[in-house]
């Protein structure tokens, strides 16, 4: 642990803040010298971090007072990559065994039946699961879009703003069906002019670029076997233009590797570059084939990488070559992903997983639970173009942290470092999440009041569009 340091901020001299933290076992800033705090606290104004100190720094008054003690105070996790609806699909039998390419063929079907009531519902309960796992920022990539579904991202970024999360839709497009050589069915791609003008009426309607900003949006087009090579170009030009962000999946399966070898003449990588998405406004979900060729011009581009470890292994795709990643300079964040592959949208599982990983991969010293939570932290906010406002806990920072519990069963004897026990012990939720100074998850429950008609109403979508598949009489 590193020394706590003087006090940051002048809280002699502030006024009086929204919200303080305080009493914590161990405050772990992750902010650019890795400060961890014995007994520290955080006071949060007007949505940011207004000043951190220690036991001997006297605290600002504050209007309302969150004790953490015996608790790990961290940044709130950001989750780099999702599909939130499927949760309406989660663990559905008839999708399980297959390959990567198998399961989208089965799912497709059903999620072709989306409208508006079904992703608001699905990404209200999908985003509470997130926040009790210590989720503040979220990403999705929602890239089925149903004709006559209506305005999908708008209905899951009302849902974000009802519950008060930090969220980055991305706005996702197919454009190749099954007849022109890609997977999805005719009724879930639409024609590039279209997916194009929604997309900037989508930034126009809901991105902010200010500091601090509850909803930005992005571009993301679904994946290389989705999509023309030409859709992917002007959507690059158009995120130009914007100034927003580039998320696709890239590099996930060895299937992926055949079709661009047998459609384009070069490997995944290799034809993300060619279509003008080597960059830093990039970043890229799985990530799991490149080779240390590549793996060295994601780096050099500054592209990002969203690992799903769950995920990647749930679908059989292979270990993702993180520790060669980071070693390269490439930002590394941790993703869910679709609640029909993971199954569980934990990013504190993720976390754990992916240490596992590391150390499975190359060795116990390979992967810290340091190395994990900055990965769930840092990485994520690089990934998301908000290195130094999200992901961290620094003055001027979002107000964005988790309270951890360390006391219990799990943590019986854990008493030497609070971070190692945070992942090594557990399964563990947060006892409080707090989003932009304001709770989102007080003592293990989430604050708003609507999730159990939520969840009653997710259940009655998810029997409609699983009987359905049922009826067809469908098989994989």
């Amino acid at each position: 642990m590193t020394a706590p340091g003087p006090a940051v901020g002048s809280p002699v001299d502030s006024p009086v803040a929204d919200l303080l933290v305080t009493g914590a076992e161990l405050v772990a800033t992750v902010d650019a010298a890795r400060r961890e705090i014995p007994g520290g606290w955080v006071a949060i104004t007007d949505g940011l971090v207004s000043a951190i100190g220690g036991p001997a720094e006297p605290p600002p008054a504050a209007t309302r007072t969150l004790r953490a003690d015996g608790a790990l105070v961290t940044p709130g996790l950001v989750n780099t990559h999702h599909h939130i609806y499927q949760n309406l699909t989660r663990s559905f039998a008839p999708a399980l065994g297959g390959t990567l390419f198998t399961w989208l063929k089965t799912l497709y079907p059903l999620w072709s039946r989306l409208d508006e009531e079904a992703v608001h519902t699905s990404a209200y309960v999908g985003l509470t699961e997130l926040a009790l796992g210590g989720c503040t920022t979220s990403t999705d990539h929602l890239y089925v879009h149903p004709r006559g579904g209506g305005d999908l991202v708008s209905a899951e970024i009302a849902a974000a703003r009802l519950l008060g999360m930090r969220f980055h839709p991305t706005r996702g497009s197919m454009s190749l069906s099954a007849k022109d050589g890609g997977l999805p069915p005719d009724s879930v791609v639409q024609d590039p002019d279209e997916i194009l003008a929604d997309s900037a009426r989508l930034v126009a309607r809901h991105h902010d670029p200010s500091h601090g900003a509850m909803i930005r949006v992005a571009l993301a087009p679904c994946s290389p076997f989705s999509v023309s090579p030409e859709l992917m170009k002007a959507t690059a030009e158009l995120a130009e233009t914007l100034d927003v962000r580039l998320h696709t999946h890239l590099a996930e399966d060895p299937e992926e590797d055949d079709y661009c070898l047998a459609v384009f003449g070069r490997r995944p990588i290799d034809q993300f570059a060619e279509v003008g998405w080597g960059s830093d406004r990039a970043w890229v979900a799985h990530c799991i084939c490149p080779d240390a060729d590549e793996i060295v011009r994601l780096g050099t581009w500054g592209t990002g990488v969203a690992h799903c470890p769950s995920s990647n292994m749930i679908l059989g795709g292979g270990l993702a070559p993180v520790a060669e990643f980071r070693a390269a300079g490439v930002p590394v964040g941790l993703g869910c992903d679709g609640s029909a592959s993971a199954d569980a949208a934990s990013l504190w599982l993720e976390a754990r997983t992916a240490m596992l990983l590391g150390r499975l991969r190359h060795g116990a010293a390979a992967m810290s639970a340091r190395d994990a939570l900055e990965m769930a932290t840092r990485g994520g906010a690089a990934c998301l173009g908000r290195t130094g406002e999200i992901g961290e806990l620094s003055v001027g920072s979002a107000g964005d942290l988790v309270v951890w519990p360390m006391d219990g069963v799990a943590f019986a004897g854990a008493l030497s470092d609070p971070v190692d026990a945070w992942l090594r012990c557990g399964p563990t939720a947060a006892r409080h999440t707090v989003v932009a100074g304001r709770l989102v998850v007080e003592n293990g429950t989430p604050v708003h009041p609507d999730l159990a008609e939520m969840l009653r109403r997710h259940r009655e979508i998810s029997r409609g569009i699983q009987g359905a598949f049922e009826k067809a009489g469908a098989t994989p």
